[in-house]
């Protein structure tokens, strides 16, 4: 090929990226709809619900940490519930949290656990080791402390467990921005518009295998038998890695056809962009190869590269055009599927840019920040810290 010649192919090249990636946003706006118009499994209503345990780690006074906590304190199940609250430090300002809502919901089980044991490099396992041996009754369900969920939230998820052939379930979930400004409306928008079609067109054509740290449920026998929580202490991703040993018991990881609320928290760029790195190095390390292909959903990057290209010509910013309306296209689709407020489109072409520079940046190197706390990422997930951990052994139940 004349060298002369190079800039017009790759731009070719990005441009039928690009047009695929458009292909890829009608055809996820169309199996939104359909993921989310199945019918849910339901419990008969006077069979008895089972007794269910919910852990929650705690680690410091996250932004609306009262209110999503609560809105797990107020669900309408039948069966006994149990919420399991653990933080790794005495001083942590979460237990305050959990006081109030023991005040405010004074008939339910709530259990605190303090215990700064430290079993490996995974802070959050450690957390849930510990808080392990409170599980008193027979369903679990894991969530992290960022989420917030409906009164059927607990029904629901039972229900899908119940179902034959279901090992475990687990739940998409929807950006929470509130009023926290620009970086969180961004924030939001990158799960709306890019983590919940790229699950539901992943796990229709059986690309994907997904299990989130949103909800994870599985019966306490289950959990045992997968190793407890220990097996996962060094796992970076330990919620995929938790539904791929249910997977092996022989059942399937389900996906109701519901979204609970993610709070999205980040008001400062740079936040944003270490908590999408480590995201996005979580997914290269699962899945390698569908995450180098996943640049096809980049469509407007991809035009606007074109575009600069020697020679590109108006289509390449007709391919950009399109793609920006393709994509705002699918997020109408899935506002209107899971009924979310909506959001400000004129940020999807910055979403967008943000998105595909985050993309290509995560195979730089395997360096992530998790929850203030520095860590390398080898090639089979495994978390090292930059630092060592202390493994203190002193716990308080209370």
């Amino acid at each position: 090929m004349d060298l002369n010649e190079l800039p017009a192919w790759i731009a070719s090249v990005l441009l039928l990226m690009a047009l695929a990636g458009c292909v890829y946003a009608l055809l996820a706006a169309w199996l939104v709809d359909r993921f989310a118009a199945r019918p849910s499994p339901a419990l008969a209503a006077d069979a008895p619900r089972p007794g269910v345990t919910i852990l929650k780690p705690l680690c410091g006074l996250e932004p609306d940490l009262f209110e999503n906590l609560g809105s797990f304190c107020r669900q309408d199940y039948a069966g006994p519930v149990q919420i399991v609250f653990g933080v790794q430090n005495a001083a942590d300002p979460a237990i305050a949290v959990v006081q109030r809502l023991r005040e405010a919901h004074p008939a339910l089980r709530l259990d605190l656990v303090v215990d700064p044991s430290q079993h490996g490099s995974n802070r959050k396992v450690s957390n849930l080791i510990n808080m392990s041996e409170k599980i008193a009754h027979a369903v679990v369900v894991l969530a992290d402390s960022d989420m917030s969920v409906k009164p059927d939230y607990l029904e629901r998820v039972a229900a899908a467990l119940s179902q034959p052939g279901i090992s475990g379930v687990t739940c998409l979930y929807h950006g929470v921005p509130g009023d926290r400004g620009m970086c969180a409306q961004l924030a939001a928008l990158a799960i709306d518009v890019q983590f919940v079609p790229n699950v539901i067109l992943g796990t229709t054509f059986d690309l994907a295998r997904p299990c989130f740290g949103s909800t994870i449920a599985m019966t306490a026998e289950s959990l045992a038998r997968i190793g407890g929580f220990r097996a996962f202490k060094d796992d970076l991703a330990d919620d995929y890695a938790i539904g791929e040993a249910l997977r092996a018991e022989g059942g399937t990881v389900a996906i109701p056809a519901l979204t609970i609320g993610h709070a999205c928290v980040d008001t400062e760029l740079s936040g944003l962009w270490r908590h999408e790195l480590r995201w996005n190095r979580t997914i290269r390390n699962v899945d390698p190869k569908g995450y180098a292909g996943s640049v096809v959903t980049h469509a407007f990057p991809l035009a606007l590269l074109a575009a600069l290209m020697p020679g590109a010509g108006s289509g390449a910013l007709a391919v950009a055009a399109l793609a920006l309306t393709c994509r705002i296209l699918l997020c109408l689709r899935i506002e209107r599927a899971f009924g979310l407020s909506p959001h400000a489109y004129w940020l999807l072409p910055i979403r967008d840019m943000l998105s595909f520079i985050n993309f290509t940046w995560s195979f730089v190197s395997g360096a992530v920040t998790w929850k203030g706390h520095d860590y390398r990422v080898v090639a089979d997930g495994t978390l090292i810290p930059e630092h060592g951990l202390g493994r203190e052994s002193r716990a308080t139940s209370v």
